[in-house]
């Protein structure tokens, strides 16, 4: 059984940082919300998800009210969050706003449109790491099916280890769920989930840069204008 960690637990939730390598769900058991629930013997909902290569903070509630409620918070996108990435190119700008229609190719993987109808959106803010890598802070403000690695493809700037949009070949995918922030019950919540000892993460310049970029809803980095919040549509998350 794989080793799961806490970030925070209150009565109504679970805050954990989910290891690279490991499905959120499965039917067999082996889904990291079933071996936990395994583990403190009590029943736990999904209320997002993060894909199986992805690391980081990943909210589960203790009950089917907060299920609900907290569900909610994140179909009505009132959950702030942010991922940090790792690239071995320099992307196409340091900062910006990536915004397009996602359409599945034929051979499985997705791909940024030029067409806004209901367009991913992601804001982003890039430094270096070290040893001619770059560090990026995204902000995705829609929770389509491996936007941010789509979104960095977009930038020419592929993700560290996403061998499937066109990245180096690396140990692990550089991606991390990094912070979650919602009002929940009249109080600000935030919650951050540790740089992982694995990889690229590991360098002292990559250390540096994400505690100069705490807290992460203070970085200024574009937003999506109204227009763009409006078109956004249902998320389809993985």
């Amino acid at each position: 059984m794989t080793e799961l960690n806490l970030i925070a637990e209150q009565p109504d939730f679970l805050v954990l940082d989910k290891p690279a390598g490991i499905s959120v769900h499965s039917e067999d058991g082996a889904g990291v919300v079933a071996q936990l629930s395994t583990l403190r013997h009590e029943p736990l909902w999904l209320v997002h998800r993060l894909d199986r290569d992805t690391s980081g903070a990943l909210l589960l509630a203790r009950h089917p009210a907060a299920a609900a409620a907290l569900g909610e918070l994140f179909a009505t996108r009132q959950v702030a969050k942010f991922y940090l990435g790792i690239s071995a190119r320099r992307p196409q700008k340091k900062t910006g706003l990536v915004a397009g229609d996602m359409q599945r190719s034929r051979d499985g993987n997705w791909r940024l449109l030029r067409e806004q109808a209901r367009p991913a959106l992601t804001s982003f803010v890039t430094a270096t790491a070290g040893d001619g890598l770059r560090a990026v802070l995204m902000r995705p403000w829609t929770g389509r099916t491996h936007q941010l690695r789509v979104a960095m493809k977009a930038l020419g700037a592929p993700l560290l280890g996403d061998t499937r949009y066109g990245g180096a070949a690396a140990d692990r995918l550089h991606l991390h769920a990094w912070s979650l922030s919602f009002v929940w019950q009249g109080a600000l919540q935030c919650f951050r989930a540790p740089l992982p000892e694995a990889g690229a993460f590991r360098h002292a310049v990559m250390r540096a840069q994400t505690a100069a970029w705490c807290p992460p809803e203070q970085i200024v980095m574009p937003a999506p204008s109204p227009a763009q919040k409006a078109r956004i549509g249902a998320d389809q998350e993985d």
